[in-house]
């Protein structure tokens, strides 16, 4: 039988991000021999395929994807010409020996690619080979996106924004209940190119679809890394919206919602209100607040900026205005930042938020969530999705920005 990848990195993208992780390498972790690569998304930002192994990047030297499984697909979908296969990670160091790439006294590890279990018998099969973490710089080698990458990006967030706000606004009404208008947007986003699903890095976190909140659905607890609260399905399943909870003509809808084309993912929130509703103004001033926050972080996701400067800044202003209650979550819904980066995963370096304190570069992507919980009411706020550039942030999510009135 003959196969064709649906779509095979382009070899001067491998060897772009090859050579990108391994400067980060030398100048971050200098004692590294190499780094070791086990979380799937990660193998796959580096090699082009998404396998069942490892890969393992030498500081001097090709990569080599080792599979457990999955060496066929990876022939199809990945430009490197170094592929083995193992089963234990007692052959690792013979089968690259044999590719000439051995591993040395030092090397860095992708930690939170490997569970606990895993990490101790790699530990034990590589003897007295000291293992150092490596995450962070993969995290700064993947931040940095490349103009293949952007293009990808540019077009979820331009798709996202017309599905958001051109086209479920006439799908939309008071009276439809949380799981209706979940089933309204996945129908809309996968009629329009959504992947089927979304990704997260951070353990224990996941995600689908994004979540849908009537009212003071927004403000309900919730244990996602985010300001806004839902329902979602069951308690197993706390995704999408609850069948018994109805939106109503004078409560706001948000849909905090991701996109996901070609594996990179665009992030936007966007409120909704029954055009003749009476919006309270505790509300409108909430509102216009969050609106200001991201126009003032837009305009200074420069290079050079400071994530955590613009936090604090932020964060202040927030307390001087009388919206700390609220800001960024309401009651145990809290969270400390108003920005993260985005890409392959939702959840990507680096994060506004204190302790961020390496400054942003040229095509790095972020997105920023200024959202407000009034008591009572449910979630208002904004997010958007942009593109770090010398001249501030560039929107990839459309200029939407108001809440939409059906």
């Amino acid at each position: 039988m003959t196969f064709t990848s649906l779509e095979q990195l382009p070899l001067a993208e491998h060897e772009f991000r090859i050579r990108r992780l391994k400067e980060l390498l030398i100048r971050t972790i200098p004692q590294a021999s190499g780094i070791l690569v086990f979380a799937r998304l990660n193998i796959y930002y580096l090699t082009g395929s998404w396998v069942n192994g490892l890969v393992w990047i030498p500081r001097d030297g090709e990569p080599v994807l080792l599979c457990r499984k999955g060496i066929d697909r990876a022939r199809l979908d990945s430009p490197m010409t170094n592929m083995g296969e193992y089963r234990s990670f007692g052959q690792l160091q013979d089968i690259l020996q044999d590719f000439e790439a051995p591993m040395g006294s030092t090397v860095a590890v992708d930690m939170t690619g490997l569970p606990w279990s895993l990490g101790r018998s790699l530990q034990k099969h590589l003897g007295t080979t000291t293992l150092v973490p490596g995450d962070h710089v993969l995290a700064k080698t993947r931040a940095i996106k490349s103009p293949w990458e952007l293009t990808k990006m540019r077009r979820a967030g331009e798709i996202h924004n017309h599905c958001l706000c051109h086209i479920l606004p006439h799908h939309l009404r008071p009276g439809m209940n949380e799981r209706e208008i979940s089933l309204k947007i996945w129908e809309v986003f996968m009629e329009h190119g959504h992947c089927g699903m979304m990704r997260m890095e951070h353990f224990g976190e996941e995600i689908f679809l994004g979540h849908v909140a009537a009212g003071d659905s927004g403000n309900y607890p919730s244990v996602f890394n985010g300001p806004v609260g839902l329902r979602g399905v069951h308690p197993v399943i706390p995704h999408m919206g609850d069948a018994g909870t109805v939106w109503h003509k004078h409560q706001p809808l948000t849909l905090d919602c991701g996109f996901c084309l070609d594996g990179y993912h665009s992030d936007k929130t966007q409120i909704y209100w029954d055009r003749n509703a009476i919006i309270p103004d505790q509300a409108r001033k909430a509102q216009d607040f969050c609106l200001e926050i991201q126009t003032w972080i837009a305009e200074r996701l420069r290079p050079g900026a400071i994530p955590s400067q613009l936090f604090t800044t932020c964060w202040q202003k927030a307390r001087n205005l009388g919206h700390m209650e609220g800001f960024m979550g309401l009651g145990g819904n809290k969270v400390r930042f108003i920005g993260h980066g985005i890409g392959l995963a939702i959840d990507e370096y680096p994060v506004i938020a204190q302790g961020f304190d390496e400054p942003l570069e040229e095509g790095m992507t972020m997105a920023l969530e200024p959202k407000i919980g009034i008591p009572g009411l449910g979630m208002v706020g904004v997010e958007n999705t942009f593109e770090i550039t010398p001249d501030g942030g560039k929107c990839l999510t459309g200029r939407i920005f108001d809440p939409i009135m059906i």
